[in-house]
């Protein structure tokens, strides 16, 4: 459920398992630390090509989910179009309530 979902993410921000920005998550998935990334429905052509570049790289699971401002608000941030998990329970738990149909 998109609620459960909501949920977990701020659960992750707030224990320091997730990070957001496309030059942080690209570092993140860079050091083999991203276990999911999940990109908003709304991100920009030129961050999707930078960031989707690192994730085949690393072959990285990612998932396009919100928009903008709705991924940004449950993070605390603004602005934000990319965030990673870096929890793999986490990002299975996230993964799995996306991926379910409401």
């Amino acid at each position: 459920m998109r609620t459960k979902a909501m949920s977990l993410l701020g659960f992750a921000k707030k224990s320091g398992n997730l990070v957001s920005g496309v030059n942080t998550c690209g570092f993140a998935i860079g050091k083999g630390r991203a276990k999911l990334v999940i990109l908003a429905e709304d991100i920009s052509a030129g961050s999707e090509k930078k960031i989707m570049k690192e994730i085949r790289k690393k072959d990285v699971p990612y998932i396009k989910y919100g928009t903008i401002d709705e991924l940004s608000h449950i993070a605390g941030e603004s602005g934000r179009s990319v965030f990673a998990v870096l929890d793999k329970g986490f990002a299975d738990s996230i993964r799995e309530a996306l991926e379910q149909k409401s």
